[in-house]
């Protein structure tokens, strides 16, 4: 049994961000199947303050999994330390990025090693840097798993069907709700590749950010109601959710349809008569798509927005300013 140690932020006890700790850890070790990744950079995602906050069983589980100290973080970017034996097409000095055991909260990428599942990896892009990589495997996969391919068959804890991509080209017009943030801004330029028209809602500071990035028509909604605005749309991508995510229904043409990424509260007699589909999907770690989204950034048709970053000594803060709000694009934990 190894006792070589590194250091991990670990959570041995749940509540605000002031409970994630900087601490000596055990090194991993690669299992079957696996390698060790040395951690240049880990991405920030909201699973990861839901564990922080007291969230111990995934959707779709029926028992708690974790277990306490546990490390948070699922994204990661980082280099080939040790390659398990069965492990064919990586090697001992790669540049990799991958979403870690996801959906679980087993990830453990607030590290500075973490023994990761070859599958789900895929080699950096060589055109961006550790942080950006580490910044894309989440939300970059969740965007692709609901407009491009969900690439399982396995449906989310919210529905009892496969969720089926609707099928993007010039004559499609898509809304995406919280435009500017992570999976978000991902979702636009994935719609914008595929040739759709693309209305933004986000707040008025992220203009000129999201018409960058291919936005045909912005709404900020802090001044207008999108609902009002918007008629005849194919497809909602709605990244905030929650109670008032139905009203966006009103937007669709009849055979439309709205992915809500986060639990929305919906009416099936409602969307009966209004002859649209509400649809989700729970995202999961897949290497091949993510070597797709390596393509896309290293050929520049993606680009990865940083919010901010922080040295993984300082994931509180990272989770204090998660905590704020109003985030554009993601925000990284750096590993020295």
């Amino acid at each position: 049994m190894s006792t070589q140690t590194m250091r991990a932020v670990r959570l041995h006890e749940h509540g605000g961000p002031e409970v994630l700790r900087y601490e000596v850890a055990p090194l991993p070790e690669p299992g079957p199947g696996e390698v060790l990744v040395r951690v240049h950079a880990a991405g920030v995602n909201p699973p990861d303050w839901y564990l922080r906050g007291g969230l111990t069983t995934m959707p779709g589980e029926t028992e708690p999994s974790v277990r306490l100290p546990v490390i948070p973080g699922t994204d990661v970017s980082g280099v080939v330390e040790a390659v398990a034996a069965d492990v064919a097409g990586l090697s001992v000095g790669d540049e990799v990025f991958g979403l870690l055991r996801f959906p679980s909260f087993h990830g453990s990428a607030y590290s500075e090693y973490v023994a990761a599942p070859a599958s789900h990896l895929a080699r950096k892009p060589a055109g961006i840097d550790h942080v950006h990589a580490a910044a894309t495997p989440m939300a970059g996969l969740t965007a692709w798993q609901f407009l491009i391919d969900a690439g399982h068959e396995h449906p989310s804890p919210f529905q009892d069907f496969r969720h089926r991509p609707t099928a993007l080209d010039a004559d499609t017009t898509v809304l995406v709700n919280g435009a500017a943030g992570g999976v978000g801004h991902f979702a636009l330029q994935l719609a914008k590749w595929r040739g759709a028209h693309v209305i933004a809602v986000a707040s008025g500071a992220h203009e000129s950010f999201l018409r960058e990035l291919g936005a045909d028509r912005f709404i900020d909604y802090t001044k207008n109601r999108p609902e009002e605005l918007v008629h005849d749309v194919d497809l909602v991508l709605d990244t905030v959710g929650g109670p008032t995510s139905r009203r966006f229904l009103r937007t669709l043409k009849p055979g439309g349809s709205q992915f809500p990424v986060l639990p929305g509260e919906f009416d099936d007699k409602e969307t009966a008569k209004l002859g649209v589909t509400v649809s989700s999907a729970q995202v999961r770690s897949n290497g091949a798509q993510l070597a797709e989204l390596g393509r896309l950034l290293d050929a520049g048709t993606l680009r990865v927005a940083i919010d901010s970053t922080f040295p993984l000594a300082d994931a509180r803060a990272a989770h204090e300013r998660a905590a704020r709000g109003h985030i554009r694009g993601k925000i990284v934990l750096t590993v020295a």
